[in-house]
């Protein structure tokens, strides 16, 4: 009983970690491909591909990545100031890896940047946040 209450006070009195704002599903401009953005490794974030066109799909394939769904396309993701990360993007219709850094322009607009080598061939996106629908239920 004694430690049941302990632990419960501990909870309580544990602050819980604050989500990230870049937590969640985001989408390419084309919205070919869309990731989650989640905790994964310590304290850095990583965005898993959710769901893919079949062209995308495809274009992944013929590069070397035959799954494109549940593929990593952004690692250790750490803030480096407000409102911005760096870490590791991967470019699967290329099968490039490169650093990059990501910017939460407003809740809904992240950019992304990456260049492949020291500086040179970088290029830019801007993702969208994807928001669920809410599903209605029938009436009665």
């Amino acid at each position: 009983m004694i430690r049941t209450f302990l632990l419960a006070t501990a909870l309580i009195a544990t602050p819980a970690l604050a989500a990230s704002p870049i937590e969640g599903q985001w989408t390419n401009p084309a919205r070919s491909v869309a990731v989650r953005i989640a905790p994964c490794r310590g304290r850095s974030l990583c965005g898993r591909v959710v769901s893919a066109s079949p062209d995308a799909t495809a274009k992944a394939a013929e590069a070397g990545t035959p799954r494109l769904i549940g593929t990593e396309l952004m690692s250790a993701l750490v803030p480096i100031g407000p409102g911005a990360w760096q870490g590791e993007f991967f470019v699967p219709d290329r099968n490039v890896r490169a650093p990059g850094e990501l910017r939460l322009l407003d809740s809904r607009t992240l950019e992304i940047e990456g260049c492949a080598i020291a500086g040179l061939l970088c290029k830019s996106q801007r993702w969208t946040r994807v928001v669920p629908t809410r599903k209605t239920r029938p009436r009665r």
